[in-house]
């Protein structure tokens, strides 16, 4: 069988596609690598679902290899051998269903920071193609389809909404919210309310959120965070239009000089299939798809399918920042019943100085720690001199932690600045357990980027001073977030500089578009999942209206 599309991937660039290109009854094949679980499947076992990593491949089998700077220079080590994983999620739907949701739009100004800002010496930051005009109206459609709840701040940096509110109301919040509010103000800075992609309603066949703090690195048992399973996949599967084949594996794409022609992949007994379709869309997260263009290399395309511009992998992007925390304990403003409620939000960031008149600057998002008593007790183990601490004297030490104090932690969000020393290869030094070469990830960041999350971090830890925080820490630093990927087939109008065109199809092969986070020339400083549902959207209207 020929399908219509073929997707490689079933997250937030792949699930759109497959949403609405289903509806107007064009058949299409979703190769999925992990397996399909339901949310009868996920439950809050953090041995299962955080510990042992079943939801991603054994690094034994299936590794990146990573380059960091040292002062011998640039060193390669396998992943295998740190545990430093960079497989954010093996199923159907992705990474997308163990996101935490914290959703924020771009803004005007981030389509166009070289245009503003200049660029920086040893970047390549480029304009975006298209605007944020472009894109609002998908935006205000994943709030809608999707799902985002929340209630809009109006401060000075917010960016224009064709719709007043979210599709959802906001989220319940947790008493320290009023400690963070009230901080705020006495500081002079604006108290930002975070839109969260869990719906805080019934929708369809999802129930609203139930509050079990359960988010980041679980998939939802209730159908309320807003994965491309739950809110686009499901429907998308009621057309019968859309078929999907888990445990396949697509290491190759086979072309001509035009378009793609068929699309190899592993089954779960690494048996070799082959797929034909009209139309071929890479979403396999920007990684593995920079990895994927770079092995289907053929006579038309010796350095990589379109690959002509020598692009593919090149000017990868991730956030920069950190992360800090501080202590906080019961409190005239804060009783003790109020501070150990469980399962409530904070949603708050600051966003005061997302622009400043010389530099672009960034978001921090204040959250509890993540429901993860194993994790939290681990960090218990030792006393204040690191000694190991056992039976009654670590029980209580254990039981002090847990009962008497609760952290609140702050992560930073900046754009990562793209540079010649971040990159994806790949090598046959190092091949996977199907004798594939693996993503080489070359992690250079762009000193701009320490030196402005530690301007960010100072004023978080203004705040959470002003809140009456203790033991406050501030880790800032150069590494990457590895569950934030994108960049390595950026768009543009110049095919001699970027893979893609302005709607994400390939300047070589005008029947293959990618359609997850490679696309982007910057990140903006935010999580990019509302970015990449958004844009699928439009590529999908795209697709629609020119070649269907």
């Amino acid at each position: 069988m020929v399908y219509d599309i073929c997707i490689i991937g079933s997250g937030a660039g792949a699930a759109p596609i497959a949403y609405e290109l289903t509806k107007i009854g064009k058949k299409v094949l979703i190769l999925e690598k992990g397996s399909i679980y339901t949310k009868d499947d996920f439950s809050k076992d953090e041995l299962a679902f955080v510990r042992k990593d079943i939801l991603t491949p054994k690094l034994e089998d299936e590794y990146h290899t990573i380059e960091e700077l040292t002062s011998q220079g640039w060193k390669k080590f396998p992943t295998y051998e740190t545990g430093w994983n960079w497989w954010n999620g093996s199923l159907l739907g992705g990474s997308s269903n163990l996101m935490s949701g914290y959703f924020h739009r771009l803004k005007p100004k981030d389509f166009k920071l070289k245009t503003i800002y200049g660029k920086p010496k040893d970047s390549n930051i480029e304009d975006w193609p298209i605007s944020y005009d472009d894109l609002e109206k998908y935006y205000t459609k994943v709030e809608e389809v999707v799902g985002v709840s929340g209630e809009v701040t109006n401060y000075k940096y917010q960016e224009p909404r064709s719709k007043q509110n979210y599709a959802f109301k906001p989220l319940k919040e947790h008493p320290i919210t009023k400690l963070f509010d009230k901080a705020c103000k006495e500081l002079g800075y604006t108290s930002y309310k975070v839109p969260r992609a869990i719906i805080s309603e019934d929708k369809n066949h999802r129930k609203s959120c139930y509050y079990s703090n359960f988010c980041g690195s679980y998939g939802c048992s209730s159908g309320a965070k807003s994965g491309a399973m739950s809110s686009l996949i499901i429907d998308a599967l009621k057309t019968n239009n859309l078929t999907i084949k888990a445990n396949s594996f697509v290491y190759k794409l086979s072309s001509n000089k035009s378009k793609v022609t068929k699309a190899h992949f592993y089954t779960k007994n690494q048996q070799k299939q082959t797929v034909q379709a009209k139309i071929f869309i890479v979403a396999a997260q920007a990684v593995e798809t920079s990895r994927l263009l770079l092995n289907s290399k053929n006579s038309f395309y010796p350095n990589g399918i379109a690959n002509s511009s020598k692009q593919v992998g090149k000017n990868m992007i991730f956030s920069g920042g950190g992360i800090g925390s501080a202590e906080f304990t019961q409190n005239n403003d804060l009783t003790y019943e109020e501070l150990f409620t469980q399962g409530l939000f904070v949603n708050r960031a600051l966003k005061d100085w997302y622009y400043t008149s010389s530099f672009k600057g960034g978001t921090i998002d204040f959250l509890f720690d993540h429901a993860n008593p194993i994790r939290k007790a681990n960090l218990y183990k030792t006393d204040e001199k690191d000694n190991f601490l056992f039976g009654k004297e670590l029980q209580e030490n254990i039981y002090k932690n847990f009962t008497q104090k609760r952290v609140l932690n702050f992560e930073i969000f900046t754009d990562w600045t793209p540079n010649d020393n971040c990159f994806v290869s790949v090598d046959d030094k190092y091949k996977d357990k199907y004798g594939i070469p693996v993503a080489n990830i070359r992690i250079g960041a762009h000193k701009q980027d320490l030196e402005l999350a530690n301007f960010l971090a100072s004023k978080a830890k203004n705040v959470l001073e002003q809140m009456g925080g203790k033991n406050i820490k501030v880790n800032m630093s150069a590494l990457p977030s590895q569950n934030l990927q994108a960049g390595g087939c950026r768009f543009g109008n110049d095919k001699n500089s970027s893979v893609l065109n302005k709607y994400c199809q390939s300047h070589d092969l005008h029947n293959l578009f990618v359609t997850d986070g490679s696309f982007m020339p910057t990140g903006g400083s935010v999580p990019h999942t509302w970015t990449i549902y958004a844009n699928s959207f439009r590529v999908a209207d795209y697709i629609k209206e020119t070649i269907f």
